[in-house]
């Protein structure tokens, strides 16, 4: 399946924020196309023509507005798993593709969902403010083989996910939208419409589902109030699958043992917020997938596709924009 006339030059458009570092490829991407680099002001102006649109600044929202004049727009990556910040009614009706950074933070988000595991069977976080009162206290700990988590979400980061927490000796089933047995990486996948019923089996329940419609919120306060009291919440996925009001009070409450939370509704998460003043809440600044090298890895990956667009030849990444995600036989 071709997808362009690979005889013309394609024109790029780049939306980065102001201050964000440019691509470090940015030189090999102007070898195969015509770019123009704006911010969210500039992009309806430069929209105008555009074949392509690269939304390095991957959280913007602001193609919505410029929508109007994306008179020629074919393609837009997003140098992000999720989409769901850029997504709307329009893009999903036009036969506009979309594509974006799938597979490139599996390992590294399955790291940081197992560390915050350990870090929490382990009481590091506690050991570390009894460290800054200069406490020396004796406590016993968790195993974490032999417990139980639900990863919520079976794609490619959930697959990552799970291979990583069955390797340190956790039993793991997943959450998906369909149910199904003898899953090579789950072994159990419970449907997301019946997690109220499942949640109570583990120990740790692992966010990782893509924000849709039927995703937002999906850790309400039935759900919560079905976890298990000694329950650990780790989300990695986004901040709207968890109805934060509710997470406050089943924290606050010991409905749920503790949360550890890398993404939340509003970025950065205000100064005011609950959360910063609970102690079984371990707080990071959306940063689970970026390890050293990771602007460099979503670069090359935009390239790659930029010359599979530029040769005419299909694109890796489809996302399905109805889902709002990569989609697979999973």
């Amino acid at each position: 399946m071709t997808y362009r006339d690979s005889s013309s030059r394609p024109r790029v458009v780049i939306l980065a924020a102001e201050g964000q570092p440019r691509p470090y490829n940015l030189d090999e991407i102007k070898a195969r196309a015509d770019v123009v680099i704006t911010d969210a002001a500039g992009l309806p102006e430069a929209a105008r023509g555009a074949d392509v649109l690269f939304l390095w600044d991957f959280f913007s929202s602001a193609l919505g507005e410029a929508w109007p004049n994306a008179d020629a727009l074919k393609w837009v990556h997003v140098a992000a798993a999720g989409v769901d910040a850029m997504m709307f009614d329009e893009l999903r009706a036009s036969e506009v593709l979309v594509t974006n950074a799938h597979g490139t933070f599996d390992r590294p988000i399955a790291e940081f969902a197992l560390a915050s595991i350990l870090a929490h069977d382990k009481q590091l976080h506690l050991s570390k403010r009894l460290q800054q009162e200069s406490v020396w206290q004796h406590r016993e700990l968790t195993p974490t083989g032999g417990s139980r988590a639900l990863v919520v979400g079976t794609g490619g980061i959930g697959r990552a996910t799970a291979r990583l927490l069955r390797a340190v000796g956790i039993e793991v089933r997943g959450v998906g939208r369909t149910a199904r047995d003898n899953d090579g990486d789950f072994g159990t996948v419970v449907p997301s419409a019946d997690l109220a019923e499942h949640i109570g089996w583990a120990d740790h329940v692992v966010l990782i589902a893509p924000l849709t419609e039927q995703t937002r919120h999906m850790m309400n306060a039935e759900v919560l109030a079905a976890m298990k009291p000694s329950a650990h919440l780790v989300n990695v996925g986004r901040g709207a699958l968890v109805d934060e009001a509710a997470l406050v009070e089943a924290l606050r409450e010991g409905k749920i043992a503790a949360a550890s939370l890398d993404v939340f509704e509003e970025e950065p998460l205000p100064a005011g917020h609950p959360f910063w003043q609970l102690e079984n809440v371990h707080i990071s600044a959306h940063m689970c997938g970026d390890v050293i090298g990771w602007r460099e890895a979503l670069a090359d990956q935009f390239l790659q596709n930029l010359t599979r667009w530029t040769a005419g030849e299909p694109l890796a990444n489809l996302v399905d924009k109805e889902r709002g995600y990569v989609s697979s036989s999973h």
